[in-house]
């Protein structure tokens, strides 16, 4: 069997690759550096840190003898990931990067340009895959509820979820961790990345403040219609947010946002309870493994995170654009519900799929 794996330089991935040489001792192992970095766009931010990430890929490979192969990816990496980006942005919706990070480039890009030659596409994820009796390739959640990653995957297709293996998905962080430092790999001590997928070490307003720039607008009260101060641009800011404000008197949360008028609305506590929504519409809806039967009881995941919201799920008129459309109704409200950003669906710890909130 030829598994390829994606390294990143981290020590989940790192993990996983000297993992699958243990377990699989007589697979083809090649290990994959997927170089992102868009080095001409944002060179304002100094050195790549891609330099750093893959010289830590080719230590761990020179350690378990593994082949290391580099395959720019930054183009499709623009095209399908960036401009989504930048598009919802401007729009005045939330994007999710890493959902489309995954399954246009690391199980997309790269399998069009690399998968032909591979049987599976191993990564450091925290999921678990398994295959029913059915034949159906199904995701499932990580015992690490804080680090399962299955969210980020739900957009995954059946042939993506077909190849993928992730070796330290039973795992927990703590058990990595353990790991890397028994095996004395290079980034046992490595911290995790905390940015969106292949950003390193930007943070994400520093990537939205280089493609949209900075406009003034006002901050205003919700409750008071009172101005309560000024933010540099509203794409800057999600419904639900509580840090980066800059007001007194707080916490204050994001309530709501007008992008075209740039105007960030805010509210107490209280008030953000009360902007609270436990129904939406969702369209698009992906399926790892095919729909379930509608009406259905389910739970959904609204962000990365160990959070689960029980839920019913049921079957809406089309949208105005003609798309597949979902009514979602939440046991809970959930104050943080903003449009652009994906519902992910769950029933007990499998991952069915999602789909983007309206709005």
């Amino acid at each position: 069997m030829k598994i390829g794996v994606l390294l990143s330089g981290g020590v989940d991935s790192s993990t996983a690759l000297v993992s699958l040489k243990k377990d699989r001792p007589d697979a083809a192992i090649t290990a994959f550096y997927l170089k992102i970095w868009l080095e001409d766009e944002l060179s304002d931010f100094g050195s790549c840190p891609w330099e750093e990430d893959m010289e830590y890929a080719a230590q761990v490979c020179r350690v378990v003898g593994v082949p290391l192969k580099v395959i720019s990816l930054q183009r499709e990496y623009r095209d399908r990931v960036v401009d989504y980006t930048i598009t919802e942005l401007r729009a005045g919706r939330t994007p999710s990067p890493d959902i489309f990070c995954n399954r246009r480039i690391k199980f997309g890009a790269f399998i069009e340009r690399a998968g032909d030659s591979l049987d599976k596409i191993a990564s450091g994820h925290y999921a678990v895959v398994s295959r029913d009796s059915d034949g159906l390739f199904r995701i499932r959640r990580s015992p690490d509820e804080v680090k399962d990653q299955t969210y980020f995957l739900s957009h995954l297709t059946q042939q993506q979820a077909s190849l993928a293996l992730f070796p330290v998905g039973m795992m927990t962080k703590k058990d990595v961790r353990r790991l890397a430092q028994d095996w004395d790999l290079p980034a046992k001590s490595r911290k995790d990345s905390q940015g969106i997928c292949f950003l390193g070490k930007i943070k994400y307003p520093q990537f939205v403040r280089h493609y949209l720039g900075e406009k003034e607008g006002v901050i205003i009260d919700g409750e008071t219609n009172h101005i309560l101060g000024a933010h540099r641009g509203a794409w800057f800011y999600t419904i639900g947010q509580r840090t980066g404000l800059g007001l007194s008197g707080g916490p204050w949360y994001v309530i709501d946002r007008d992008v075209k008028k740039n105007i960030v609305f805010v509210g107490h506590a209280a008030t953000a309870q009360e902007a609270a929504v436990s129904r939406f519409n969702v369209v698009r809806p992906n399926w790892i493994a095919g729909p379930p039967a509608f009406p259905a009881r389910l739970s959904v995941k609204l962000r990365h995170g160990p959070r689960l919201i029980r839920t019913k799920v049921s079957l809406s008129s089309p949208s105005q654009e003609g798309l597949a459309r979902l009514s979602v109704q939440m046991d809970e409200a959930d104050r943080g519900v903003a449009p652009g950003q994906f519902a992910v669906f769950y029933q007990e710890d499998l991952c069915l799929g999602g789909a983007m909130i309206e709005g």
